[in-house]
């Protein structure tokens, strides 16, 4: 009998999606005969069971259109809402698995899918792993579908920024998405010619970047263009962060543990709209006028570029080819222009930060970007 897999995308939407599902699903279905199925709403279709059939009539036209044609959500399964009240739903989606007769499910979506996917795997499951994030912050793989469209969208937003920072001699602080990881911010700046960048793996002090505006006015260059990762911090805000980390790590009891979870979720909550703190500071320090753009869901929108298309089609295809082998409790990992299977065990719950040696971070150096340490 023909092998019938799920399909799901869970998660932020991401640039590729489509393309990846129309990989995996084409090369399931014509070129190993199996049949599929996708469910709605990541994994709380699943647990809900809705789905739709997936023929090749379904995958007609979806390679270049952006965000899912399944949809999307960010449910986790041990810990779902339902009426109001967390339940875990994981027995029920290995219920539904069996009920609908699945041999294998295939979960598109980035670190928190892997680790979804991951606790798929331990109940019994089996269960591939495609990896997306515009973030590029999935451990083992060299990068992920929706991350080369996002670059090129925050690149062209700082080249857009540079004429009216130009014009009106400001401080523009351009914030680009990226919570613990850089990756977007750094490649995005680099590319756009951002004066300063700021990641989250930097800690970075006011009066360095103000310093570094400062010298640039010096020699009749009174604008500067600031690329902020939404999750960088300064060097007193890192301190703060790291010692809510260290009490939640610390914890003895249920009881303290969820005090230390709040503590830091107030820390948390503090420092959101940082770029608008920076912008403030800078202004202050130097006399220039600061404007913030942050450029939010903008990124991850819209068609995705040739590399993404073509990354989600090549992992899509590798993917059904894993699980025609019956290969599973894997993330489809890239390495070297190649598909690797790497165990998804070793993928979830780490992250991938960019090292402070990364030849990225070299470049901007050499060119004289202020990093703000």
């Amino acid at each position: 009998m023909a092998q019938r897999i799920g399909i799901l995308t869970a998660g932020g939407d991401s640039p590729g999606l489509n393309a990846a599902i129309r990989g995996f699903g084409k090369a399931a279905l014509g070129h190993y005969g199996m049949e599929l199925i996708g469910f709605r709403d990541g994994l709380r279709g699943l647990a809900e069971n809705r789905f739709v059939e997936l023929d090749r009539e379904a995958l007609a036209g979806i390679l270049t259109t952006g965000g899912t044609i399944l949809g999307t959500s960010r449910d986790k399964p041990h810990k779902m809402k339902v009426d109001g009240n967390t339940v875990d739903m994981i027995p029920t989606i290995v219920e539904n698995c069996e009920k609908n007769g699945l041999d294998g499910l295939v979960c598109i979506g980035g670190g928190g899918t892997a680790k979804n996917a991951n606790r798929l795997v331990k109940a019994g499951l089996n269960v591939i792993h495609l990896p997306k994030t515009i973030d590029n912050d999935i451990a083992h793989t060299d990068t992920s579908f929706g991350f080369s469209t996002a670059l090129g969208i925050a690149t062209e937003a700082i080249d857009r920024l540079h004429s009216t920072a130009h014009s009106h001699h400001r401080i523009i602080v351009c914030e680009i998405m990226g919570h613990k990881a850089g990756w977007l911010a750094l490649g995005a700046g680099i590319a756009g010619g951002a004066d300063i960048i700021l990641l989250p793996e930097i800690p970075y002090e006011i009066e360095s970047i103000a310093e570094s505006i400062r010298q640039r006015a010096a020699h009749g260059r009174g604008f500067s263009v600031v690329a902020i990762a939404e999750g960088a911090r300064d060097v007193a805000d890192t301190k703060d962060m790291e010692a809510a980390e260290a009490l939640v790590k610390g914890a003895s009891s249920p009881e303290a543990k969820a005090a230390a979870k709040a503590h830091r979720a107030s820390i948390e909550a503090a420092h959101r709209r940082n770029a608008f703190k920076v912008a403030e500071e800078l202004e202050a320090a130097t006399g220039l006028e600061a404007r913030v753009t942050v450029l939010g869901y903008i990124q991850r929108g819209g068609t995705p570029n040739a590399e993404d298309r073509l990354l989600g089609t090549l992992l899509g295809g590798a993917g059904a080819d894993l699980v025609s082998e019956g290969h599973y409790g894997v993330t489809v990992a890239s390495q070297g222009q190649q598909a690797v299977p790497v165990p998804l065990s070793k993928v979830a719950g780490n992250l991938k930060t960019v090292p402070l040696d990364h030849p990225w971070i070299t470049a901007a150096r050499h060119v004289g970007t202020c990093m703000g340490d």
